[in-house]
Parts: structure tokens; C-alpha cells; sequence
């Protein structure tokens, strides 16, 4: 089993310390409880720009090669991430240096310079233009299928932003969301390797113990508000048509989400998946579907993405609701389910070898309330039986928590056919 060490700085800032003396890396992450759903309105993209503004220097090193530079003489490369509801801080390095490298991360989160705010704005353009076409329309999936999940609310906004809230970003809007939010009771330190824990704590106790800031006020609530299915078809010129399956999931501290998990796997989960045994191996209508799980405090989504020729798009989405609906209505055979289970394990088992997925579990799951150690991973995925799968995916598979996105070269009678198909999906699903 793992051994996890943990302290509580003064100021509550939360340490974690993972000790796997058989690597030769070490990663040092800092999560922050702060993340796309903090932006205020009008300035989406706030969360995610000043993340990209911490590289651009600090008062200890001025200039983004320096401090770049500092952290390759150290062998690691810095990275960073936002997503809806976090941001992380991460960085590979040799054991040896982890305490300095704790170091720079203070230097990065406590004295940033935020200067060159206009570069920056046309670097995070550019991403932000990557997810539009010609017209400037937004042709990214995920974007669309958030706008029908929340519509109004920021969890249905980009996280990068708009073209519009990036260019009205000023160097007050950063100082006073890194003031609100980047304070020690909202964030985690992990270091995971072949480390010593008790010098990991002594470095964060010199280099963040002087760190202050009241914790900030929780994130509004996401509307639950659907009642039916909704579609979004965004025309774009391209030779293939992009799906996204968005059904309303649960939030991340919902018993159902281990079987969500699963389901997941059952789906699209490897090559003997239900859905790229059907759609590739038997139809030949796609090169790659995928699943993914996002959980928030309370709500998520499931999402099954994949992209298929003009004249395979009613073949296509009546496929993936068939799976779908058949999940909700067939118990499944206990030894398919067995399988998905050991695949689960096995890939569990895996997570030891990875600093990064260490780092993951208990670090971002420290921040968020929900740490579990890999045997209770398993332990909870053990006990998921067929008839848990079956009751998790009529609630999961709902026409009413259906959201259809289509990006491509569809024509009206292509739209008109998918929503009568939704329709019948919608008619034949079984009742709760």
C-alpha cells in the first residue's frame, strides 16, 4: 500500500507527501481550487490567462527564460493546466532538487511580476482561435456541449474565453483574482518520488509558510434545469462530421460514479469495446470513438465523441444510442462486466508506477474533498454489480439529460433525421 504523509501549514495551506523510493523522478504539483466556473461574467478566461501570466516571470526570476531555465537546470520542465474548477502547477524533476524546486513554485505563486499582459493576450488569442472556423464561429465540441449543459451559467462558458473577454482582461482583473484565490486554504502541495517527506515539509514550511489570504467564497451553483434532449449543429467545411453524446452526469460526490466509471470502460473502454466493436469493427463508420467523465461538486458529464463521413450520420448517432439505450435496458452479462472490472484493476495497479497519477489522486483529490486510496478504488468497483450498472445508466442514458452536438458539413434533411431519431430514443427510453 502507498503511504501518504500529510501536514497542515498554520496558515492551512495542505502538504502531501509520497514517498516511492524505487523511482528516479520526482513530481512536485500545486493544485488551486480555482478554475473556468470562478470567472466572473464578462471576464471568461480569467482563471486560465493568469495561470499563463505566473510564466512570465517572477521578482526572483524576471523573465520567462529565467525561470524556465532555472527549473531545466533543476530537470524538470514546468506545465500547467485550468480546467472548469482547478488549475494545477506541475513539474518533473530529479529527487535530488525536489526542496529547490519547491522553491521557484513559491516564487512563482507569491511574487509574480504579471507583466507583458499584451504578448500574453496574443498567445491565449491564438488558442482561442484554434477552436474557431472561418466565420468565427466556435467549432470545438466541448465548448457547444458545455453551452447546452449550462446554459448561463459560467460552467457553459470556455475556459480559455472569448476572443471578446480575452481583450478585456486588465492587469487589476489579475491582481485581484490571484488576491481571492491564490491564498494557502485554497490549494494543496504534493511531492511524490523518491523524496524524503520531512524535508518536503521543512522547504514548504520556509517557502510558503508566510503565505496569507482569507479562503474564498464557494463557486454559484450549476442550474439543473433540462427537461428534454437538446441539439447544436455549428456548420463547418470539413470531410467528416464531429459528435459529441453529452449526457448530464452526476457530481463527483455521487455514489454512482465508480459504475459511471465503469460504464465508461463498457463503452469505450479498449478494442473490445461496445461502441468501437460496433462502430469501427462491424460498421466501418469510424477511425476512433472515446468516452470521457467530468465530475463537478454538483453535476457532470459523460460524453462520447467521435467523428463520421456526411452520409454515416443517422447510421452513426442511431448506433450510439442503441448502445446506450440497451445499457439501460439489458442487464449485463456478469463476465463482460468481470473483464471491465479487471482492466480496471490492472490499469489501478499501473497508477503506482506514475508520479503524475500519484500526484493526481492525492494531491487534486486532497483540494477537492474526495481522496481514495487505490484500494478503495477497487474495493468500490468490485462491489458494482450488473443490476447497478443497469439502474446507473437509465438514470445516466435519460432523454432528458441528452445534449447532441454535430460540427461539419450537415445539411437540413441530415438535422431533421437525427432530431426525429432523438425524438424515438426519447419515446422508446424506459421510464425510472
Amino acid at each position: 500500500m502507498i503511504s501518504c504523509h500529510t501536514k497542515t501549514l498554520a496558515n492551512g495551506l495542505r502538504l502531501k507527501a509520497v514517498r516511492l523510493p524505487h523511482l528516479h523522478s520526482a513530481e512536485i504539483a500545486i493544485y488551486l481550487k480555482v478554475g473556468g466556473r470562478h470567472d466572473p461574467p464578462g471576464k471568461e478566461g480569467l482563471s486560465h490567462f493568469l495561470e499563463h501570466m505566473l510564466f512570465r516571470g517572477t521578482m526572483d526570476y524576471p523573465t520567462t527564460l529565467e525561470l524556465e531555465t532555472a527549473f531545466e537546470s533543476l530537470g524538470g520542465s514546468v506545465n500547467a493546466a485550468t480546467d472548469a474548477d482547478s488549475t494545477c502547477f506541475y513539474t518533473r524533476i530529479h529527487p535530488r532538487h525536489a526542496v529547490d524546486g519547491i522553491g521557484i513554485f513559491a516564487s512563482m505563486l507569491l511574487r509574480p511580476t504579471l507583466s507583458g499582459i499584451d504578448i500574453e493576450k496574443r498567445i491565449i488569442t491564438e488558442e482561442a482561435l484554434e477552436d474557431t472556423n472561418e466565420h468565427g464561429d466556435d467549432i470545438n465540441p466541448d465548448n457547444l456541449a458545455s453551452r447546452l449543459l449550462w446554459p448561463g451559467h459560467p460552467l457553459g462558458m470556455p475556459t480559455v474565453g472569448t476572443l471578446e473577454s480575452i481583450a478585456a482582461l486588465t492587469d487589476e482583473d489579475l491582481r485581484g483574482h490571484l488576491e481571492r484565490f491564490y491564498v494557502p486554504a485554497n490549494a494543496v502541495v504534493t511531492v511524490v518520488g523518491d523524496i524524503e517527506p520531512d524535508a518536503v515539509f521543512s522547504a514548504c514550511e520556509r517557502s510558503f509558510g508566510a503565505w496569507q489570504g482569507p479562503p474564498p467564497l464557494p463557486a454559484p451553483p450549476a442550474p439543473d434545469g433540462q427537461t428534454s434532449f437538446r441539439t447544436l449543429f455549428v456548420k463547418d467545411l470539413d470531410s467528416q462530421i464531429a459528435l459529441q453524446f453529452a449526457f448530464r452526469g452526476f457530481g463527483r460526490h455521487d455514489g454512482r460514479i465508480t459504475a459511471t466509471r465503469l460504464i465508461r470502460r463498457i463503452l469505450c473502454g479498449g478494442g473490445s469495446s461496445r461502441l468501437l466493436m460496433s462502430l469501427r469493427e462491424r460498421l466501418g463508420i469510424a477511425y476512433s470513438v472515446s468516452a470521457g467523465l467530468s465530475a463537478y461538486e454538483e453535476t457532470g458529464c459523460f460524453a462520447v465523441d467521435m467523428a463520421t463521413a456526411p452520409e454515416n450520420l443517422l447510421l452513426a448517432v442511431g448506433e450510439v444510442l442503441r448502445e446506450t439505450r440497451r445499457l439501460a435496458v439489458e442487464p449485463m452479462d456478469a463476465g463482460e462486466l468481470e473483464r471491465v472490472k479487471r482492466g480496471y484493476f490492472f490499469d489501478l495497479e499501473y497508477s503506482r508506477d506514475s508520479t503524475y497519477e500519484i500526484g493526481v489522486r492525492y494531491g487534486w483529490g486532497e483540494l477537492m474533498g474526495l481522496l481514495t486510496t487505490i484500494e478503495q478504488d477497487q474495493e468500490e468497483s468490485a462491489a458494482v454489480t450488473p443490476e447497478g450498472i443497469l439502474a446507473t445508466a437509465r438514470t445516466l442514458f435519460a432523454p432528458a439529460n441528452l445534449n447532441l452536438v454535430a460540427v461539419g458539413p450537415w445539411k437540413a434533411p441530415m438535422k431533421r433525421d437525427v432530431e426525429k431519431l432523438l425524438r424515438r430514443y426519447a419515446e422508446e427510453f424506459p421510464s425510472s
